[in-house]
């Protein structure tokens, strides 16, 4: 037996909404008589009538009834997600999911998303604190933040935050047991809080800067953790120099509770951008939340 086309059943179901072939192939825009050898057709493919044929009117037959009342829902169904579907170069909806490292989407990533979810409801963020750096495709992410804008091919890069300095910072307590050292060949007697970069299984060195002078340092200590608001709790309590952003740390050094070490040491850097793909710029999520994070 041939397998019936689902054109043949929205026939079917029309004519008998309809109660009329006439008026039936009027809305499906095909003749009376094409419509009526479309029916036809199907009933011969099932092997049973589905419409019972008057002059006045059209009904279905027991079976005809009963195979609508299974698919019609269906079909319904079906129209509801094309027309969704059809709608989405209009309207944001969909998952972005977004890669950035906890300090950068506290501060820059989370705040600047808030209005534009509450205006898009239909708009869903899968936000990932990680300091390691992805690959876009393979990691199935939209959007990566991380420090620079050095392009790879493909990708497309966009300010989202000011250029940022990186401190070294130690509590008044800790540097009264040992002093601050005055060049950077210092730090290895200290106690040093580092981070650890988990997608690269290494801990982070710390990079200074003097005039045209760079020197990568690694450092040693009780503590290695993998975000900074440990680092920065341990350093309040004394445990060590942590290096940190330096926007994190200075409302502790303007209250006294931290202080800066080798601070004609610290480098600035190339401030975070959000990285994507060059093909999701056809994805209107994508392009609103790019919108709400660039640095104008």
């Amino acid at each position: 037996m041939a397998s019936p086309d689902l054109n043949d059943v929205v026939s079917l179901l029309t004519v008998a909404r309809e109660r009329s072939f006439t008026r039936a192939a009027i809305l499906l825009g095909v003749s009376k008589s094409s419509l009526s050898r479309t029916v036809t057709s199907l009933e011969t493919k099932l092997g049973m009538p589905l419409l019972l044929r008057t002059t006045r009117s059209v009904a279905t037959t027991e079976a005809g009834q009963r195979l609508l009342d299974a698919i019609a829902p269906k079909l319904e169904e079906i129209k509801a997600e094309l027309r969704a579907v059809a709608e989405l170069p209009e309207r944001p909806v969909g998952t972005v999911r977004i890669s950035a490292a906890d300090y950068i989407a506290n501060q820059y990533v989370w705040p600047k998303l808030q209005g534009l979810l509450r205006e898009h409801r239909d708009l869903h963020v899968e936000l990932i604190n990680d300091y390691g750096v992805f690959s876009i495709a393979a990691d199935r992410f939209d959007v990566e933040v991380r420090l620079g804008d050095q392009v790879e091919k493909g990708m497309i890069a966009v300010r989202i935050a000011p250029d940022e300095t990186v401190a070294i910072v130690a509590s008044p307590e800790y540097l009264q047991e040992r002093p601050a050292p005055t060049d950077p060949g210092g730090l290895t007697d200290h106690n040093c809080i580092n981070l650890r970069i988990p997608t690269e299984d290494t801990v982070m060195q710390w990079e200074l800067r003097k005039g045209t002078r760079r020197l990568d340092v690694r450092v040693g200590g009780q503590l290695v953790f993998d975000n900074p608001y440990q680092m920065l709790d341990a350093a309040l309590k004394g445990f060590g120099l942590a290096y940190l952003p330096k926007a994190l740390v200075e409302p502790d050094v303007q209250a006294g509770r931290l202080r800066w070490v080798l601070e004609d040491w610290c480098p600035t850097f190339t401030g975070h951008h959000a990285y994507y793909a060059t093909q999701h710029q056809s994805s209107l999520a994508v392009r609103l939340v790019i919108g709400a994070l660039h640095c104008r």
